[in-house]
């Protein structure tokens, strides 16, 4: 990573290690966002590891805690992270130094992290969301404001407010992927991330859900259900899509990377024939490094140009 922080003129010796362990977190638990990470230029990559690193450090707190701790225990630890990033009181702790560093360094909007403080405070005490539009106040904080966080550093070819949407529904498309792919390790942990009049529609209620899990096996209902929120998951993917272009140049092989091996964890429940209970639907070692292969050679060409167009 040394080159990378070079090329990011990171030279404080105590923040290169603080960027180095964020790196380190997303390598070893967002494999698919750190394959893509490595289209990026090297210069750009420290900053998406903070941010990763960051979003991780968090959902660790909340869905990883110490032994006896309590949800006022949490919450508190939360409340402590907002106020360190709000007035730049990180202390020791490298995810947090590196995190403040690339707020500052690419002047992200500190709503956003009050907004995904927010969601975080909501794993708390919230374990279940009546209608899309609960969840989407929840993924509102989780999801589509990691994808404004990234905008600044990925860059864009139109104007940041245009490019905003598309931006922000990425984000949710992967985290709705991801509730797709995890029923099973959410309803363990006491949650259900999928609105629940739409579930009852289909004739599936938390009992069914209970049941699946239990038996590691799905049913007719709980299919269709799948079925109609997998529809639901490709269209906001479909919103998300034309905002790749929207993006400079040499960020999109990056983007577009991870888009269709996120999507194509979609595909791969399908195949299973919708069992979300008895495997976790992933993509394929081989089909990764085809796509980030060919990904890879393209970002590598588009970054020859420029460098020959600068002369």
């Amino acid at each position: 990573m040394t080159s990378e922080l070079d090329a990011a003129r990171i030279t404080d010796p105590d923040l290169r290690h603080a960027y180095q362990r964020c790196r380190q977190l997303n390598s070893q638990h967002g494999k698919t966002y750190y394959l893509a990470t490595r289209m990026l230029t090297p210069a750009q990559r420290p900053a998406i590891h903070a941010l990763y690193g960051f979003a991780r450090y968090v959902d660790d707190l909340v869905d990883l805690p110490p032994a006896g701790a309590t949800t006022d225990d949490l919450a508190e630890a939360l409340a402590d992270v907002s106020a360190a990033l709000a007035h730049g009181r990180t202390g020791p702790d490298p995810v947090l130094r590196a995190v403040a560093d690339t707020i500052d360094r690419f002047e992200i909007e500190q709503s956003l992290f009050d907004d995904f403080m927010t969601s975080m405070r909501m794993d708390l005490t919230v374990e279940r969301y009546p209608t899309r539009a609960d969840l989407y106040r929840y993924t509102r904080g989780s999801a589509e404001v990691i994808g404004l966080q990234v905008l600044p550093v990925l860059g864009t070819v139109v104007p940041a407010d245009e490019a905003a949407p598309a931006a922000a529904a990425l984000g949710l498309a992967f985290q709705l992927t991801n509730f797709l792919r995890d029923v099973a390790e959410d309803y363990e942990r006491g949650r259900i991330y999928l609105p629940l009049d739409e579930l009852a529609a289909c004739g599936v209620d938390e009992d069914r859900i209970g049941w699946c899990v239990r038996n590691r096996r799905v049913d007719d209902r709980v299919t269709r259900a799948l079925k109609e929120q997998i529809a639901a998951t490709r269209a906001v993917y479909a919103k998300a899509v034309p905002g790749i272009d929207q993006l400079a140049e040499v960020s999109r092989p990056c983007v577009r990377t991870a888009y269709v091996l996120y999507s194509e964890i979609l595909e791969r429940i399908e195949a299973s024939a919708y069992d979300v209970f008895s495997r976790r639907a992933s993509v394929g070692s081989r089909r990764k490094l085809a796509v980030g292969g060919s990904a890879l050679l393209e970002a590598m060409w588009v970054r020859r140009r420029y460098r020959v167009a600068a002369g």
